[in-house]
């Protein structure tokens, strides 16, 4: 599904990262523009600010909003993901903070998953499709190769420790897991990490035809970890805190390290998902969905 394909035509690839509140305040980084967007779905969490790095131009989205005001419920995420598709965003690189579901992670580390679990609860509006146009992408590989594979390199060079997949367990929140839980979760799917906004994050921008990748910063064991040292809430903060300026030197890394351009099939990841007859989609719909499958509605 992610490999390049010959007969995909190249496309210019611009970054978008999501991420918490302070990814547009980095050091170093030229911020050009704060583009104030509405979208057929709603408005997105935040301005999203736009970055000149190396020349590149870069567009930053605070996932919660500045101050932190969404829980991960109530992030409007196809609103987020429709907004960069409006300002030309083909890859995504998500950053998160994350539980550890390992002993082999250790607070401080991160980790480039490349599979989702599922497990919020239908409260979330998780795909664009409907309203007359029904369609289904392929989501067996649920992170794109391409931009996971840039993540990883951006973050071996800024020396971090960084692990090379597993699978991301998304959980509604916004309390964390009770321990029956992340012992079930630990025992029956092994995942890597926890957290609660790679759903529907993911899934949409896969339907956007956009590259979905995501550095999880690994910030306390969950609660299956049953030690005198389980992490408090402050030792938490303070993790987060500390890997910071990383985080933000591994971001500016991707937005070099990006290719110039991609023909990716996950960046035509709706050419033959679109089921419905052309001539019943309806012209609301027809508009509504324009920016995201213009070419393939007919």
């Amino acid at each position: 599904m992610q490999n390049a394909s010959a007969q995909n035509p190249s496309k210019k690839t611009v970054l978008g990262v999501i991420g918490g509140s302070g990814v547009y305040k980095m050091d170093g980084v030229d911020f050009v523009h704060e583009h104030k967007l509405s979208t057929p779905f709603g408005e997105p969490s935040d301005a999203i600010f736009e970055a000149k790095i190396s020349g590149r131009t870069v567009y930053f989205l605070p996932r919660h909003g500045r101050g932190h005001r969404f829980t991960p419920t109530e992030v409007n995420y196809r609103a987020n993901i429709h907004a960069l598709k409006q300002l030309g965003v083909t890859h995504v690189m998500a950053v998160s903070a994350v539980g550890i579901m390992k002993e082999s992670i250790k607070p401080g580390d991160m980790v480039v998953p490349d599979q989702i679990f599922d497990r919020t609860r239908g409260s979330r509006q998780n795909t664009f499709f409907g309203e007359g146009v029904v369609g289904h992408v392929m989501f067996g590989d649920p992170f794109c190769a391409e931009t996971r594979s840039v993540i990883l390199a951006a973050a071996k060079t800024e020396k971090a420790t960084v692990h090379d997949g597993g699978t991301y367990v998304c959980m509604e929140g916004p309390a964390f897991s009770t321990r029956a839980e992340s012992h079930f979760y630990k025992k029956t799917l092994a995942p890597a990490v926890i957290g609660m906004t790679a759903v529907p994050e993911a899934k949409l921008a896969r339907e956007a035809e956009m590259g979905y990748g995501m550095l999880a910063l690994a910030t306390d064991y969950d609660c299956w970890h049953e030690t005198e040292d389980d992490v408090s809430v402050e030792a938490v903060l303070a993790v987060v805190k500390a890997n910071a300026t990383l985080a933000n030197n591994i971001i500016k890394r991707v937005a070099t390290m990006m290719p110039e351009s991609s023909s990716s099939d996950v960046l035509y990841a709706a050419k033959y998902a679109i089921m419905t007859d052309r001539s019943t989609i309806p012209a609301k719909s027809r508009e509504k969905f324009q920016t995201l499958w213009g070419p393939y509605l007919g």
